[in-house]
């Protein structure tokens, strides 16, 4: 199931409401890194350092398609 842009930016605002960077998906949202394997390195920092706002997210932007995390990206 893809997810649309319109539904994840609730989800990335609230990460910048308590950081001026994307936290542990900072490599991704900030810097536009958007590979697979980016997300995936961003959930395992996630999960070491227990921020469950940026595991959720993380594991959302796994199920979008690199065109729409770039978008992302840039919107933001």
């Amino acid at each position: 199931m893809k997810l649309t842009i319109t539904e994840i930016m609730p989800l990335v605002m609230k990460l910048y409401e308590k950081s001026c960077v994307g936290c542990c998906l900072h490599i991704v949202l900030d810097d536009g890194n958007i590979e697979d394997s980016h997300v995936k390195f961003c959930i395992e920092e996630a999960k070491k350092q227990g921020h469950e706002d940026c595991l959720e997210l993380a594991n959302k932007l796994l199920l979008m398609s690199k065109t729409q995390r770039h978008e992302l990206y840039k919107r933001h």
